[in-house]
């Protein structure tokens, strides 16, 4: 149980988000909130832990993850989009057990706590995502996940969310919470959307799609045309062009609203971005992702001068192989100066708001994000002693720029409780990366 004493954390910077970096500043804890932040000499404590040459800064919030593909990492190499999904998507039903898939989720949040990453919000077709998440003690959302692209299947498919649903939340805690994911528009009807944004409006549950994310999928909405429709006409499922985008086809169907995160939006239009910012819904912005698997610059830069809530996400390991925010901030700014031709088109500054208070505002979490009195303690620390850390102009840059990614966090804590001191996670499961090891093997023998 996290204590009452006040705890003061000193750094060499830190950085509040919601205002400028602080030289030599501490923030102070007391149970699970942060009670004051300011520089060192004026803390006032019961206990003082020195982080010394380090950045403090709040929890990163991975807006977007598949934590239960994490065994999958390396292996879909050189895939177009469509058999990409296809293999991920029978190795996950013929290959994986139910414990393989846990012990993946398990792997992914000890390396989302070795990053930094307080939150994850996690798109889980089993659910298994949230037992992990629970056993460690991070924060976040789990969005159960829905499908089917046949109208006949609306039925079944609602029953089973409805049952899965039911089923998480009486695993839910006050950190972890659930919703509901219908998958993308090419696999799933627009019945079907329609269906599950009656029931997440009834239920007031919180709702992510895969949306806007491929021309393939543009193609198959407006045209009915392209990969994916022959793939479900090869299926005997009836397939029609609706003239519209595929967010116009979300609005269409009532799920674009306040309750809704749009993932990946690479493909959204300024007419797109409008509809967005008048429902209220928000985005997470995928951009190794959306890089690697070749589909596209999303427009970052038109979201934010909207007024949409913008977070940033990993996506799967699958579809990335790192568990890294600060890498995906690294991203964001350098894909928006090429797609602009200017650089910094993005500040470092703005990529490290939209990798904590951006995705907090994304996932609808209030007081998170940010190192303020009355905020939740979520911290993360990196250590910044290392040659190539000097000179620091701006410590943001310095954290983007200069350091890069995949060094393990000197610090990162959910909720006022310490998870991981000095690059180690504190309740680490020893034997899960030698599980996910031999269901890698099994993965090895997988011939499609």
């Amino acid at each position: 149980m996290v204590g009452t004493q006040r705890v003061a954390w000193h750094a060499r910077w830190v950085l509040p988000v919601v205002s400028a970096p602080i030289a030599h500043g501490a923030v102070v804890v007391q149970g699970d909130r942060i009670v004051w932040v300011g520089t060192s000499d004026q803390a006032v404590a019961d206990v003082h832990e020195r982080l010394g040459h380090c950045v403090l800064m709040p929890g990163l919030v991975n807006a977007h993850a598949h934590l239960e593909l994490t065994t999958l990492r390396g292996f879909l190499e050189g895939l177009e989009f469509g058999q990409w999904l296809r293999t991920l998507t029978e190795i996950r039903a013929r290959v994986l057990s139910a414990q393989d898939i846990i012990d993946s989720a398990r792997l992914g949040v000890s390396e989302a706590l070795l990053a930094g990453i307080t939150t994850i919000a996690d798109c889980t077709a089993s659910g298994a995502s949230l037992d992990a998440m629970n056993e460690a003690g991070i924060r976040g959302r789990v969005y159960l996940e829905t499908f089917g692209p046949d109208r006949s299947q609306v039925a079944q498919s609602m029953s089973d969310l409805r049952a899965g649903v039911q089923a998480l939340r009486a695993r839910a805690n006050t950190l972890v919470s659930v919703g509901v994911s219908p998958h993308a528009p090419y696999t799933v009807s627009d019945a079907l959307f329609a269906a599950v944004a009656e029931y997440a409006a009834a239920e007031q549950l919180l709702v992510a799609s895969h949306v806007a994310e491929s021309t393939a999928e543009v193609r198959y909405v407006r045209d009915g045309s392209g990969p994916f429709a022959e793939r479900l006409a090869a299926r005997g499922i009836a397939v029609k062009g609706t003239g519209e985008s595929p967010m116009a086809l979300l609005d269409r169907t009532g799920l674009l609203n306040e309750r809704l995160l749009c993932v990946h939006a690479v493909h959204a239009s300024a007419d797109d971005l409008s509809r967005v910012a008048s429902s209220g819904a928000a985005i997470v912005h995928c951009p190794i992702s959306n890089a690697k698997l070749g589909q596209g610059i999303a427009p970052l830069i038109n979201m934010r001068e909207a007024g949409i809530a913008v977070g940033l996400g990993t996506d799967s390991v699958a579809s990335n192989d790192r568990m890294d925010i600060i890498g995906e901030a690294r991203q964001a700014v350098l894909l928006q100066s090429l797609q602009r031709q200017t650089p910094d088109a993005l500040a470092a500054s703005d990529a490290l708001e939209l990798a904590t208070l951006g995705g907090a505002r994304a996932l609808r979490y209030e007081l998170l994000g940010a190192l303020a009195a009355g905020y939740q303690a979520d911290l993360c620390a990196f250590r910044i002693d290392a040659l190539e850390a000097v000179p620091v102009y701006d410590p943001a840059v310095l954290l983007v720029h200069v350091l890069g990614s995949g060094r393990a966090a000197a610090l990162t804590m959910v909720g006022g409780r310490v998870l991981v001191r000095d690059g180690a996670e504190l309740n680490a499961d020893s034997g899960v990366r030698d599980r996910v090891g031999m269901a890698a093997e099994k993965v090895k023998q997988f011939v499609t």
